[in-house]
């Protein structure tokens, strides 16, 4: 049998399944509280390290030594996708208080006037000398966000495409400052969470029809083809954040196109009746389920060099707004025995030193903040006035402890899973979540391995 034959015959038994239509949802839903997979904390060596799983990863000649060096990097949020609270000037700058993501961003105002502002924005808020910037500071990875919309746009929505030729760019300024690239699909055919960030605010609307999914896997095939043996793309993440907390059908809608865009990016070329394969690392996202439930999915042999990546805030309810500051380290600490404890590959994708929602736009545009009692539903838990904005106005102890948060997190990331991307390299005015400005600011160490606040004294 060919190598052709097997890689095709691979291919079908993978997509053999199908993904089912699901029934539709009603749309104009309040934006759910984002849900983080939660794991008590456990007792062990202070130096065990993520399980070792080299095997899964070793067949295949990725083009980063995953598994032998760390990922250090930064996610390059808000440029190929919009989003309101990284730049929250552009949105205000359309006088339309109606526009609240990329997608009411095109569909509400004047054709032209939009497609000029992207341009602008695509050539200014993310340049080489941010690429030179990101190095100097000892990471070695950027995460870029892209919406499907960037390769493939369908009748009726509204979206101006422009972003690949900016994706180009990137991966070509990376090259230069020795830089690795994830590629990230950050958002899907009719929105795979309902998150700005996804392209389209309100309720997930991916999993209604069988042809988003189709859409998508088409996409992340391009994709898989042109960086199939580049040497800066080394990763391809196939979807962000699937909003599976919605029920059993999303799940599950979500988990067959994990398998379908396996096969399809794993074998690029098998339709056409070539056999080789990707040397790309595929990531797939945890869907905010606890890492648990993907023990046993897409493992080795069948599946190979497949990551999962988690993301990580203490931001987004009640609960996690009412912790101390202690209590916010001590909960990093006690993901120590749950990411060891995963059998898979993982990834820390997204992670920041807020503490509150308090950046302007952070939960949509016009929704206030559950920090100050702003956002619907929400408790008071104190004042916005002097955490968040440029960071001049953050006090000495603020700055002190975002110091101890991001050492103890790198740390544990570092220690406990494959490596992190911080969110976000920079933002308009949230230093709490900016990288750049946390570094001007010295809560951020120059050297993302010079900690000042060793694991062990934190953590025991």
């Amino acid at each position: 049998m060919t190598l052709i034959t097997v890689a095709r015959a691979a291919l079908l038994t993978l997509l053999a399944s199908g993904a089912a239509a699901m029934p539709t949802m009603e749309r104009n839903v309040p934006r759910p509280e984002r849900v983080e997979a939660s794991g008590t904390p456990s007792t062990f060596s202070e130096n065990a390290t993520a399980v070792d799983v080299p095997d899964a990863m070793s067949k295949l000649a990725l083009n980063y030594l995953y598994g032998q060096q760390k990922v250090r990097g930064v996610n390059l949020g808000g440029w190929l996708v919009l989003e309101a609270w990284i730049t929250p000037s552009l949105f205000e700058q359309t006088g339309n208080s109606a526009i609240i993501d990329e997608w009411t961003f095109a569909q509400f105002q004047d054709r032209a006037r939009a497609a000029d502002a992207l341009q602008r924005h695509w050539d200014t808020w993310i340049t080489e000398d941010d690429f030179r910037q990101i190095a100097a500071a000892g990471l070695n990875h950027v995460r870029i966000p892209v919406g499907y919309w960037a390769y493939d746009i369908s009748a009726g929505e509204p979206y101006h495409q422009g972003q690949a030729l900016y994706v180009d760019r990137a991966v070509g300024w990376a090259r230069n400052h020795g830089l690795k690239v994830l590629l990230e699909i950050h958002g899907a055919p009719g929105s795979q969470n309902g998150f700005d960030n996804s392209g389209q605010y309100g309720t997930p609307h991916f999993q209604d029809n069988p042809q988003n999914a189709l859409r998508l896997k088409n996409v992340v095939n391009t994709l898989a083809k042109k960086y199939a043996n580049d040497q800066t793309v080394t990763a391809l993440g196939l979807l962000n954040e699937p909003a599976t907390f919605y029920g059993q059908q999303i799940l599950d809608y979500t988990t067959q196109y994990w398998r379908d865009s396996y096969g399809a990016t794993r074998w690029p070329w098998a339709e056409e009746g070539n056999g080789a394969q990707s040397n790309l690392l595929l990531v797939i996202s945890d869907g905010f389920q606890p890492l648990s439930h993907w023990n046993n999915f897409m493992n080795d042999p069948q599946y190979t060099s497949v990551a999962i990546d988690t993301h990580y805030y203490q931001v987004f309810n009640n609960e996690e707004l009412s912790w101390t500051w202690p209590q916010r380290l001590q909960q990093v600490c006690s993901k120590r025995g749950l990411y060891s404890a995963s059998p898979n590959w993982l990834l820390v994708g997204e992670w920041s030193l807020a503490s509150t929602d308090c950046a302007k736009f952070l939960n949509a545009r016009h929704k206030g903040h559950r920090y100050d009692g702003t956002f619907e539903g929400s408790a008071r838990f104190g004042s916005c006035s002097d955490k968040t904005g440029g960071g001049n106005n953050f006090s000495p102890e603020y700055k002190e402890f975002m110091r101890q948060f991001f050492d103890t997190q790198a740390q544990v990331y570092e220690n406990h899973s494959q490596g992190w991307f911080y969110w976000c390299w920079k933002n308009e005015d949230a230093a709490d979540w900016s990288y750049k400005r946390g570094m001007e600011l010295g809560f951020i160490p120059r050297n993302p391995t010079s900690y000042k606040y060793p694991l062990a004294n934190t953590c025991n």
